[in-house]
């Protein structure tokens, strides 16, 4: 389906609620069109029908779903759930791969964005640090959520205190950078670590203004700027200034020339060379706490929903920090948003467990197509040529198509879509997914009631040897000649006069060839399911 024709004045977001997707509770949800239920069961929708593809359930969970997160080329799925499991799906088969049990439940867990067939996470517990998970053996590394502030010799009191002298720093926000080489985490002290979880070092530190937690932390699609959500209601937004790709050799250039400071010191000098706060945005009158902050699928626009309880509204901004528009929905809490990698639309689940489409709201532009088009307000007489509707005009010139009709035309090779860089685009990329019917409850409980029917009816009294005049009607009528579905259904048809007269003949005056010629009569009704045979036979004889 074409595209339709955008006015270049107007903002490339959603403004209306188009539709809404239902299938039990939903919690949280991620594209590649993907919804996590209340009942541990997983929903792949296909956006085109807004039909349900495939259903992901696993028996050994029914908890809650935590959180979502598709591979690079979206043959794999990753699901957390709230009785503490990993489970990774094939999304093809819909078969399960691996299934891990953490000590802890984690809230969100991200695939490693560098490989197709992914056997890393990154798991954000509840109430510990992150940690890498090896899907394949279930090995964890927990990784550093903090730096000690050394001074004079002595390790500087910390603001919060375990029993057993730890600090807490729960829960935990990180993401891997665009190609999976590195984690940023974010933690409760307002600070941005950058770590190299190889070796589980902390490489950058990039301290927030205000100190406060750091709820969510997002990269962009391109890579280029990071969303941080913290607790102070403020949306910051940094600019990457590291390379995309060789990450780790630009962190080692940059700590070359700063032997001299201390380690915090260095820490900080080089987050100052890895991220550049570039915006702010926040509600400067209400001062809302901001739910599931992110960026558009280019990057131009961050979108944020309110956390208030009982409002569902969607806030999009334009990266230089305007408000450019509200989304008000309806009167339910919103858990959790995404936006479409390549359409202005965004997806949002409620508290109630729906999921609303929200897109554009196009008004149809026909001069846009036929730019001799003109739009009429009143009806107009208008008097046709001579020669307007022949084949070829005489008035006119028909200009030579330009289109070689010979050449052939390549509908098999699938073009690399623009708003894609070269890592997110292959050849390896789950681009169709067939449709795996589920059955109907309706249907069920249909098929369960015919086979008692069934039942029932094989489990009545036989026809006896002897069947009176009217029994042959009652045989055709039966539930099992109807068949249920009307595939064998026949049409019943009344006995011949004649038949009527051998029938009352044979009542009264019974003999052996009348008996001969009733078994034989019943025969064909065994073999035809019907009257039609019977009363031929009767009308034959």
């Amino acid at each position: 389906m074409d595209a339709p024709i955008i006015d270049p004045l107007q903002g490339d977001f959603p403004e209306v609620i188009e539709e809404y997707l239902e299938h039990g509770c939903m919690k949280c949800i991620a594209f590649n069109r993907r919804a996590g239920c209340n009942d541990g069961s997983c929903i792949i929708w296909d956006f085109e029908t807004r039909g349900i593809a495939k259903e992901l359930r696993d028996y050994e969970c029914s908890s809650p779903i935590t959180s979502v997160c598709w591979s690079k080329y979206g043959h794999q799925i990753l699901v957390s759930a709230a009785d503490k499991s990993l489970t990774l799906w094939d999304v093809k088969s819909g078969e399960k791969i691996n299934r891990i049990v953490l000590q802890q439940t984690p809230l969100q867990a991200r695939l490693h964005p560098g490989s197709s067939t992914p056997s890393l996470c990154l798991a954000c517990p509840v109430s510990c640090a992150p940690m890498i998970v090896d899907l394949n053996t279930g090995n964890t590394t927990l990784l550093q959520v903090s730096f000690p502030e050394i001074g004079n010799g002595s390790t500087a009191p910390s603001r919060n205190k375990s029993s057993d002298g730890s600090t807490p720093y729960s829960p935990t926000a990180a993401c891997f950078n665009k190609y999976g080489s590195l984690v940023y985490v974010g933690n409760s002290k307002g600070e941005i670590l950058i770590i190299d979880y190889k070796g589980n070092e902390v490489r950058a530190m990039v301290p927030i203004s205000g100190g406060s937690v750091v709820k969510s932390i997002v990269f962009s699609r391109n890579g280029q700027y990071l969303l941080t959500n913290s607790n102070d209601r403020i949306i910051r937004v940094y600019e990457n200034l590291l390379p995309l790709k060789e990450e780790i050799r630009a962190l080692d250039d940059l700590n070359e020339n700063l032997n001299d400071l201390g380690d915090v010191e260095k820490l900080k000098v080089v987050g100052s060379k890895c991220l550049n706060l570039f915006c702010e945005f926040q509600d400067s009158i209400t001062k809302v706490h901001w739910k599931a902050p992110c960026f558009s699928g280019d990057g131009e626009w961050v979108v944020g929903g309110s956390a208030s309880k009982g409002e569902h509204k969607i806030y999009i901004w334009d990266r230089a920090g305007h408000l450019v528009k509200i989304l008000e929905g309806p009167k339910e809490a919103l858990i959790d948003l995404a936006w479409h990698p390549v359409r202005p639309i965004i997806v949002s689940v409620s508290l109630a467990g729906l999921v609303y489409i929200w897109a554009k709201d196009y008004t149809e532009n026909w001069s846009a197509f036929a730019p001799d088009f003109k739009e009429l307000e009143e009806n107009e007489e208008y008097v046709e040529r001579e020669d307007e509707f022949d084949l070829i005009p005489e008035t006119e010139k028909v200009k030579a198509s330009d289109v070689n009709e010979d050449e052939e035309v390549d509908i098999v090779t699938v073009e690399k879509d623009k708003a894609f860089s070269d890592s997110d685009m292959s050849q390896e990329e789950l681009c169709f997914l067939p449709a795996t019917p589920s059955r109907d409850e309706q249907q069920d409980k249909c098929l369960e009631s015919f086979s008692k029917l069934v039942d029932s009816n094989n489990s009545g009294s036989p026809l006896s040897e002897d069947p009176g005049p009217n029994e042959h009607m009652n045989h055709a009528s039966s539930p099992l000649e109807d068949d249920a579905g009307g595939t064998h259904m026949k049409r019943k048809r009344k006995p011949s006069e004649k038949g009527l007269e051998l029938q009352a003949e044979r009542v009264k005056k019974p003999s052996k060839s009348s008996k001969s010629l009733k078994s034989k009569s019943k025969s064909f009704v065994d073999q035809d399911n019907g009257d039609s045979l019977y009363a031929d036979e009767l009308s034959d004889e």
